[in-house]
């Protein structure tokens, strides 16, 4: 099967921004750029049927114009419009299952405020088993604008350290080598209650955790830089939420990388705290990695 990044489509300026990201990171990746329109309506392929008569038209021309416009700005990339007969929930669980990458149009209400995602969007997030990338519609799109002086552009991605996350390293340090960006790690741990004192925080103690932190995220990190020895990679470890950590690290990146666990069959799908806060609060585009 051929490698494809998939973009679902329904219309909106938030699916148009996030099919122009996705053709950016599918030129880069050489993949084949797939744009999915689910409509549940959508008649078997009339002949012969006037566009008026055509029930399918709307659909068709949503894809057709996306189409088109995305293949001007990336004449080389191979871009092709899938029309699926099925709900959009079940259309993108079943693309993110054969695709290398999801990517998604996520609503922001002002710069200042949460991101508000759709159930479907939400659902999608929490299921698949593939990485999803939500993209805002007000994220300038690349080259078009310079960054704001001293932002800290790049991959910026969240380590939790308590479980394997191969599969998150894998994707920032892919990300970061295909955009030839630096990639920077972060790891937050709240300072625990007994560092404390009545004139204030214990040092000695926090530089013992900062140490043992860093000393753990040295060792995550270490057969990925040796397998990635082009990518430029610092680390930073923040004595606060890990929720907070990340997503105020993630200001002026290109994108922030966080994980989710794979759900349990028993269990409901569901985001930890950290991708919780990032696909609400983070400004640039978020890459959701499901792992063990």
């Amino acid at each position: 099967m051929e490698r494809a990044l998939t973009v679902g489509l329904d219309g909106s300026p938030e699916s148009l921004a996030a099919a122009h990201w996705a053709a950016d990171e599918a030129e880069r990746r050489r993949l084949t750029l797939r744009l999915l329109h689910a409509w549940p309506l959508l008649v078997p392929e009339p002949t012969h049927v006037p566009s008026e008569l055509d029930q399918n038209y709307w659909a068709k021309r949503l894809v057709h114009n996306a189409q088109t416009e995305l293949q001007a700005h990336h004449p080389g990339l191979t871009v092709v419009g899938n029309l699926v007969a099925d709900d959009a929930e079940d259309a993108l669980l079943q693309a993110g299952s054969d695709s290398e990458m999801l990517v998604l149009g996520s609503r922001g209400l002002t710069p200042v405020e949460s991101y508000f995602m759709g159930d479907i969007s939400m659902i999608v997030v929490a299921r698949t088993e593939r990485p999803v990338v939500l993209v805002r519609a007000d994220k300038p799109a690349e080259g078009s604008s310079a960054p704001e002086p001293g932002a800290a552009r790049g991959v910026v991605v969240g380590l939790k350290l308590r479980a394997p996350c191969d599969d998150l390293l894998e994707f920032a340090f892919t990300t970061a080598a295909a955009r030839d960006v630096p990639l920077r790690t972060v790891h937050g741990r709240s300072t625990p209650l007994h560092a404390y004192t009545p004139w204030g925080v214990d040092h000695t103690l926090t530089q013992e955790i900062v140490q043992d932190a860093r000393n753990h995220v040295n060792q995550a990190l270490r057969p990925w830089r040796e397998k990635f020895p082009g990518v430029d990679v610092s680390d930073t470890i923040r004595l606060e939420s890990p929720a907070k950590a990340v997503v105020e690290a993630a200001e002026g990146a290109d994108l922030l990388v966080v994980g989710r666990h794979k759900h349990h069959p028993d269990l409901g799908p569901r985001l930890g705290p950290v991708a919780q806060a990032a696909v609400h609060h983070a400004r640039c585009p978020v890459a959701v990695v499901p792992h063990d």
